[in-house]
């Protein structure tokens, strides 16, 4: 914009670059037995965070913004997100959407709201003691960690959660358009930044071209 303007003559910043010792960040994914040993080992409300988050790809802050009202029959709308302890917007354009909701997920939101205080339209889908939407990073240490260290997996926190939800519907062969409204983002951010291809799925394309190959020769 600055150059836009004549404030400048040229980006600096295009000369910026990350350098090659510079240690590259871990992205981990779950499999399909460590999602299940996730959800056997969790309690009603944390296992249906987990659910939200990897069955229906939903970010924490969405989430946590959940009311009664915005949980349809079959989806969740989302219209609002709880970011860093404040109720705004959600993160994009994209991010305004309905959530499609699994059979089996929406049986784990009967099972919340039947033990839950209060159901009202108005009030949070997961509350904290003072009645404000529950704090991610709280719920995260408290609830989720003593759980998930017992069984090896508490790295597994809400970014691996969606992006274990990309990937294995990726693995799915789910079509990266479906995947993308779901998450509320484009295909690109879908496929470049969230889905990892797992190395079954890379072992069994290595040998298909392999034997392609093979039928030629």
């Amino acid at each position: 914009m600055a150059v836009a303007e004549g404030y400048l003559q040229r980006n600096p910043a295009k000369v910026l670059f990350t350098p090659r010792e510079c240690p590259r960040p871990q992205t981990r994914t779950m499999t399909f037995e460590q999602v299940r040993v996730m959800f056997s080992v969790l309690g009603i409300r944390e296992r249906l965070i987990a659910k939200l988050g990897v069955l229906a790809g939903m970010r924490p802050g969405e989430i946590f913004g959940l009311t009664w009202a915005r949980l349809e029959a079959e989806h969740a709308d989302i219209r609002q997100r709880v970011y860093r302890g404040k109720v705004d917007s959600p993160k994009t354009v994209r991010s305004v959407r309905r959530v499609a909701l699994a059979d089996g997920l929406r049986e784990s939101i009967e099972e919340w709201r039947a033990v839950s205080r209060s159901c009202k339209a108005d009030t949070w889908v997961f509350p904290s003691e003072r009645s404000t939407p529950l704090s991610r990073d709280n719920c995260w240490r408290r609830h989720f960690i003593p759980k998930l260290s017992a069984v090896g997996l508490d790295w597994a926190n809400f970014q691996v959660m969606r992006r274990t939800h990309s990937s294995l519907m990726a693995d799915l062969d789910v079509d990266p358009q479906v995947r993308a409204e779901q998450m509320g983002h484009d295909v690109d951010a879908n496929q470049n930044v969230y889905t990892q291809v797992s190395f079954g799925r890379r072992r069994d394309a290595v040998n298909e071209l392999e034997k392609a190959i093979e039928r030629i020769m």
